[in-house]
């Protein structure tokens, strides 16, 4: 077994981070990450990790900074002579830009994933990724958790009669057929097209919604576009209720507005975005997945099977 844990954090989610360190029963080591007055990343670990098995709790959505955080986090542990470097990435940012569609465009994903490598991680905890596929984009072990034990828990408590699971497009499916076979509920799909980035055409509701109350799975939310569109084709179906539940709150541009106008009785998120600085509408409810990542945290470091966590 490694060394003693020692458990970072950079800026992005220092409250999940805090909670996963309240979880393990070990408190977050000092490490200074600040700016220089031109706004560049400077990192300081102010104790000895020498022989250590470090976590570094990062999540990597824009600003860029994050990434960079990450990535400098990593090195400086790797120079610090930590005997394993994990990096947790509760959301991996530029999960969407996987493969090319059209001509000239970039694998941003792979190109994060090898920066990641690179630095000098010797592992990787993340969550609900975009798309599943960017596990082979490492050539280092990763651990693919799934959040859905936590939103299960959540609407099981509800006792929602009748309910019908509603998969955002085809590549959700997979997620969406597991949560709905929890829940004992159908499922139905939203047939729906992209025409350009940040914007959908919902063109039809696959399946029967009808006097149902309807629950959106989706991995995550960005401008909430698509979620309110799939909510009024589903209320104009014939629904009962509309709940959504998506596990990263990336909430950007006019997410929250259109959520406060949406037929949506409630939205529930996963904290695994910081929404401190975000004043979220009374329909938008957190879980926090702390305990889900402390635990997965303390298993790696006991060198342990992490798959029952997967289930």
């Amino acid at each position: 077994m490694p060394n003693k844990l020692k458990l970072f954090t950079g800026n992005s989610n220092r409250p999940l981070a805090q909670k996963i360190a309240d979880y393990v029963g070990v408190p977050l080591s000092q490490a200074d990450v600040t700016r220089f007055s031109d706004g560049e990343i400077f990192v300081q670990i102010n104790e000895n990790i020498r022989g250590m098995d470090v976590f570094i709790i990062q999540s990597t959505n824009p600003p860029a900074d994050n990434l960079m955080e990450l990535l400098i986090m990593i090195d400086a542990a790797l120079r610090a002579s930590a005997q394993r470097i994990t990096a947790v990435i509760p959301y991996f940012g530029y999960a969407r830009q996987d493969r090319k569609e059209q001509p000239r465009v970039p694998i941003t994903a792979k190109l994060v994933a090898n920066l990641i490598s690179t630095a000098g991680a010797n592992r990787v905890l993340t969550l609900d990724l975009h798309a599943s596929q960017i596990q082979g984009f490492f050539d280092i072990p990763l651990d693919h958790l799934y959040s859905n034990r936590v939103f299960n828990r959540y609407f099981l408590d509800m006792k929602i009669k009748d309910p019908v699971i509603i998969s955002p497009d085809l590549g959700s499916v997979r997620m969406v057929r597991s949560f709905a076979k929890a829940l004992d509920a159908s499922l139905a799909i939203v047939d729906k097209r992209r025409p350009s980035p940040n914007q959908s055409e919902i063109l039809n509701i696959v399946g029967e919604v009808q006097n149902k109350v309807a629950i959106i799975r989706d991995d995550m939310v960005d401008t909430a576009g698509t979620l309110t569109q799939a909510a009024e084709a589903l209320k104009e179906q014939g629904a009962k209720e509309i709940y959504a539940c998506c596990t990263h709150a990336v909430l950007s541009g006019k997410a929250l507005e259109l959520v406060e106008q949406s037929c949506l009785k409630k939205l529930v998120v996963a904290d695994t975005i910081s929404t401190e600085n975000k004043k979220l509408p009374k329909k938008i409810e957190i879980l926090s997945l702390a305990e889900l990542f402390g635990e997965a945290i303390l298993r790696i470091h006991k060198e342990e099977s992490v798959s029952m966590l997967f289930d």
